[in-house]
Order: structure tokens, then C-alpha cells, then sequence
């Protein structure tokens, strides 16, 4: 994979060296080395970058200023010969940041923590992708596989060998097992209870013993209450 790249420091010795670094790395491309933010917001308004070297320290609009004022903020590595920012980089959610002068070695560093970064941001978007590509089940009614959204279930209960599957503006009986049709469903759904499975969305009020779905009550079930209150509440 190629990773576009955009340098933005005023000292043009810096972007020299920061282009001589990303030159001995096949997997990243330079887009275009700029001296100024004003410069570098052309570019960015024309060009998709993944990954932005961006001095903090300079003239007329400073790096983390012009950070903050971008509506689709690329990954960021900040860089500065001040040790004084180093928190300031952090709390944009920066990569990393590179004290000058910046050693071949802590470069690589910063641009392998990139690609980590980048990485899990791939996986993430693909879990919701394959999420939103299966947010239905089929189900048997009346001889007929009926589809269901996952939007329109409130929640699911368990009488028996079948269950109830309640949506808001339908009642479903099916012979299915409840943990069995947990599998099948999404992470907006949860166990609160043997009989009951909610959806979270849906829910407009909790105490410890209880979740509300408009004025439907639920109980939460012994087994079921630490983790629920842990990991939800």
C-alpha cells in the first residue's frame, strides 16, 4: 500500500531531511513539500493525503493552529525543536512527534506507528462495513423467509423453544433457541437477562435492576448485571 505524504516546516533544511528519510521507504510517496500552512492548504484541498509532517513553531500560523482549523484532519507527525509542545501534539491525537534533528532511526519508528494506526483504522471501517452489509436476518413465518432489520428490533424474548422477536411495530414467534439467535445478531444487541436480549439504540432508560424501552420494563438478570454494568452502563 501507498501512503500519501504532505511535508509542512518553514526551514527548508528540515524538509530536506525529512525527504531524504521518506525516500528510503518504498511504501510512502511525497505529494509535495511545503514552507507555510497557507501553502500546504491548497494542497491539501486538491490532494488525499494519509500522512502530514508538520512543523509546529512557524511564522504567521503555527502548525497546531492550522491542525485544529482542518474539517478532515489527516494523520499527523509533528515536529519541532522544542520539547515544550510535546503535549500540545499529543492532544490533537497525534502519531507521534520528532524532535529536530530528526534521526533516520526514531523516523522509521514514528512511520511504523503510522502504519499500525492506519491498519487498525482499516479494520475498524471494514467491522462496520461488514456490519452494516449483514444488519438483517431471515427468518420463517408463515412458510415464507421474512427479513427483519436489525433497526427495527426493540428486543428479543425467550418463552421456551421459541422466541418473541419484537420490533415497533410487529410481534414474531419463532421456534429458535435465544442464544443460538444471539449469534446472529449484531453488537448493538445484548444479553441482559436468560430470556431477554436488547437492543441497545433502543433503550431510553436503566437503573441497576432494570432497562426501559420507551415504557417497557426489562429486568436485568443476576448473572448478567456486573458485566453489563461494567462494559455498558
Amino acid at each position: 500500500m501507498m501512503y500519501k505524504c504532505l511535508i509542512v516546516d518553514d526551514e527548508e533544511l528540515a524538509r530536506e531531511l525529512i525527504q531524504t528519510h521518506l525516500a528510503q521507504l518504498s511504501d510512502f510517496e511525497l505529494v509535495a513539500s511545503c514552507a507555510s500552512a497557507i501553502e500546504a492548504s491548497k494542497i491539501l484541498q486538491q490532494e488525499q493525503i494519509d500522512l502530514l509532517f508538520l512543523d509546529i513553531e512557524m511564522p504567521v500560523l503555527k502548525g497546531t493552529d492550522f491542525f485544529k482549523s482542518m474539517i478532515n484532519k489527516p494523520k499527523v507527525i509533528f515536529i519541532t525543536a522544542y520539547r515544550d509542545y510535546a503535549l500540545d501534539g499529543f492532544e490533537l491525537n497525534a502519531v507521534d512527534y520528532l524532535l529536530k534533528p530528526i534521526t533516520f532511526s526514531r523516523f522509521f519508528n514514528a512511520l511504523e506507528k503510522f502504519k499500525a494506526h492506519h491498519l487498525v483504522t482499516l479494520n475498524s471501517e471494514k467491522t462496520i462495513q461488514n456490519e452494516q452489509q449483514a444488519a438483517h436476518i431471515f427468518v420463517s413465518k408463515n412458510r415464507k423467509k421474512v427479513k427483519i432489520a436489525f433497526d427495527n428490533i426493540l428486543y428479543v424474548e425467550s418463552i421456551k423453544d421459541y422466541i418473541k422477536i419484537h420490533l415497533a411495530d410487529e410481534l414474531i414467534t419463532i421456534k429458535f433457541g435465544i442464544s443460538a439467535f444471539e449469534k446472529e445478531l449484531d453488537t448493538r444487541f445484548i444479553r441482559i437477562h436468560r430470556s431477554y436480549i436488547v437492543n441497545r439504540d433502543k433503550i431510553t432508560a436503566y437503573t441497576k435492576h432494570d432497562v426501559e424501552i420507551g415504557k417497557i420494563e426489562l429486568p436485568i438478570g443476576d448473572n448478567y448485571k456486573k458485566n453489563i454494568l461494567d462494559s455498558f452502563f
